[in-house]
């Protein structure tokens, strides 16, 4: 997962023969673009972009209801008139990086570790605040958005320039049964046979589509077995690079807690969503999101339970500390971190519990609660100077968290019922019945009845009432009777006491011990190894290729053939009418999925898959079982990144939806 200023061009010349100039690679950084939750490519000269299906499974969400369900029947939008908006959706494109590494370090030198900690966050906001500032927008009209990162766990820090679109609109996208054709039971599997993909416009603030002269031409024909293809993407996280005490930690307290809640709420979301109709297209998007997550966090569970993981870990960290004790200039200014961040794991321990539930929010399960808790703390925090606040409360942050009110998105009242509920009665299962915040809530109520009247009191769910209470700031705050912002009120000091705990006796000397390693080790190794993933702009390299599972061959390809094949006429193997009606029309030989050994992990969905020629030749929505445990190691013999193939993208725009005017500005017709 590379960086784009460290791409090693020549081990991919030297390898495969292909030349990736600096001009290849600003075309494709200028065509690749950062969704909220997701990674999208630009295709077309005037905003379209290629993106998954799941990935505006909240926009689709958006725009049903009565009724109507976007995600069971799909969308094209036959004219530019008739797109939808995305209202929390937004598009950022990388513009440029800076590296800011020695003022970072400056601002933290000589200072205990909280106070270096606090000193670097201090840094960090300012910097951000001073890049938006200095160029408040870019010549297209669209906003500016910068943003810090730490590469090498603080071995580097950057500061990365994008321009933003907020106005982004969905163009088309799938049935539900043909995008995620398999559901769970094929998920993190192959062969796939998934239309995981969507189309959406980006738009500038005059209304008027975004100029996109950097966009990939698609090649309906993809590509051959064995082909070097790139991922250009936006990875959310690994952490490859984390100690072993921090994996053990992981293994011991956070993965298990958090798969013994989900898999208890996925089952109340299956019985609920068995209730009604309107009850599972409710639950249908939230369902397939935590079914996603357990299957992820399930196997990254399973890799650190496997001691040879760990093993191999725990040679790598003695090797690191060998190099770094063979140079005692080096090793005087490392110190043990190690010994350090150990340390602060044990008080982690002691802490997770109080900080999932109320800080974390695991106690307070519901999209209301979000939106009060947002506006008590933004209340509080916007009276305080930027670079003096939360870091999520900075001015850089203020037009996001806006947008957010803002959006129009669904509230379903007995689905927040079920949820906030639940995570009341797992707070008070865990932190005890006598815990004082706790024992305050429910002094008088059940979990169930205290939702109840939250939900049913709240009036959050209207964006016009949010924004009210967003721009009449602290006083429209303090003086506002909703139920859901009194119970954010209740619950802020308790977490933010919580949280500062966090912060100054584990985030703070991990902070620093994880600074120090990084530095030492990019002293040692340099941009040798690629950085953990952030969620920011990477590339990586690979070839079209299956793999060897229990003896057998696993071919790269599959066929639109065994679909119809595999078609039991129920979920989640049902083919939709639409692809039923066109069968005899459809090529039953044109290429469906296919998969590559790209490293990739969740944030990848919705990558384009390149060929050397700068065309695109696959659309990545997931990876196989084995892929999910390189959030820890890549192993190219078994990772395997899966992508819908652009045949089959082709051939259902022609053939099944008959979108005429997406197929001229995809230059298909």
């Amino acid at each position: 997962m590379w960086t784009f200023n460290d791409f090693p061009s020549g081990v991919v010349k030297q390898e495969y023969g292909a030349d990736i100039t600096p001009g290849w690679l600003d075309r494709v950084r200028q065509a690749t673009v950062r969704l909220s939750n997701c990674t999208a490519s630009f295709v077309s000269s005037t905003g379209l972009m290629l993106t998954n299906q799941h990935c505006v499974a909240a926009c689709l969400d958006q725009h049903s209801g009565g009724g109507r369900s976007l995600l069971d029947d799909g969308f094209l939008a036959r004219s530019r008139g008739a797109e939808l908006s995305c209202g929390a959706q937004l598009a950022d494109v990388l513009l440029e990086t800076r590296n800011i590494t020695e003022q970072v370090r400056a601002a933290g030198r000589g200072l205990s570790e909280q106070a270096a900690s606090e000193a670097r966050k201090q840094t960090l906001s300012r910097l951000e605040q001073a890049c938006e500032q200095d160029r408040a927008r870019t010549r297209t009209g669209a906003p500016l958005k910068c943003e810090t990162v730490a590469l090498y766990d603080g071995g580097q820090y950057w500061l990365y320039r994008y321009r933003r679109y907020t106005d982004v609109r969905l163009v088309f996208a799938p049935e539900r049964d043909i995008a995620a054709f398999g559901g769970d039971p094929d998920n993190f599997r192959f062969p796939r046979w998934s239309l995981d993909f969507a189309l959406l416009r980006a738009y500038q603030a005059n209304g008027k589509p975004a100029q996109t002269p950097d966009y990939f031409e698609i090649n309906p024909a993809g590509p051959d077995a064995g082909q070097l293809v790139f991922v250009s993407g936006h990875p959310g996280a690994t952490e490859r690079m984390l100690t072993v005490s921090e994996l053990e930690t992981l293994r011991d307290v956070d993965l298990p807690g958090w798969l013994l809640r989900a898999a208890e709420l996925r089952g109340r979301y299956i019985q609920f969503g068995k209730s009604s109709r309107e009850a599972q297209r409710m639950v249908e998007a939230p369902l397939e999101s935590l079914e996603n997550a357990i299957k992820v966090h399930r196997v990254e569970l399973e890799a650190l339970l496997d001691e040879t993981l760990l093993r191999r870990k725990r040679q790598e960290e003695a090797a690191l500390r060998t190099r770094i004790a063979a140079d005692p200039a080096l090793a005087r200014s490392v110190g043990d971190p190690w010994a350090t961040i150990a340390k602060a794991q044990q008080v982690e321990r002691a802490l997770s519990l109080p900080y999932t539930f109320l800080e974390e929010g695991a106690g307070f399960n519901s999209r209301l609660f979000n939106y009060a808790r947002l506006l008590v703390r933004a209340a509080k925090e916007r009276t305080k100077p930027s670079v003096q606040r939360l870091r999520e409360y900075g001015d850089p942050a203020l037009p996001r968290l806006e947008q957010q009110l803002g959006a129009a998105l669904p509230v379903h009242p007995e689905l927040e019922k079920l949820t906030l509920s639940f995570s009341l009665e797992r707070m008070r299962e865990r932190l005890g019945a006598d815990e004082p915040l706790v024992r305050t809530l429910l002094a008088h109520d059940t979990p169930d009845s205290l939702a109840t009247r939250l939900i049913e009191g709240s009036k959050l769910a209207d964006p016009a009432v949010r924004l009210q209470l967003w721009n009449g700031g602290a006083e429209a705050v303090a003086r506002s009777e909703d139920p859901m912002i009194d119970l954010a009120r209740r619950v802020d000091p308790a977490a933010r006491e919580i949280r500062k705990r966090y912060e100054a006796e584990v985030e703070a000397p991990v902070s620093g011990a994880e600074q120090k390693i990084g530095q030492a080790r990019f002293r040692l190794l340099g941009t040798s190894v690629p950085p953990d993933a952030t969620f920011t702009l990477r590339l990586n390299f690979g070839t079209v290729q299956g793999w060897r599972e229990n003896g057998e061959q696993i071919e790269p390809f599959t066929h639109l053939r065994r679909l119809f094949e595999r078609d039991t006429g129920e979920e989640p193997f049902r083919v939709p009418p639409s692809w039923l009606a066109a069968k005899d029309a459809l090529d039953p030989d044109s290429k469906f999925d296919l998969s590559t050994n790209n490293d990739i992990v969740g944030g990848n969905s919705g990558s384009p898959l390149i060929a050397a020629d700068g065309r695109l030749v696959g659309l990545v929505f997931d990876g196989n079982l084995h892929s999910i445990a390189s959030s820890f190691e890549f192993d190219p013999q078994l990772d395997r990144a899966v992508a819908v193939h652009p045949a089959i993208m082709l051939e259902a725009l022609r053939t099944v939806y008959n979108a005429t005017e997406l197929l001229k500005e995809l230059g298909w017709q």
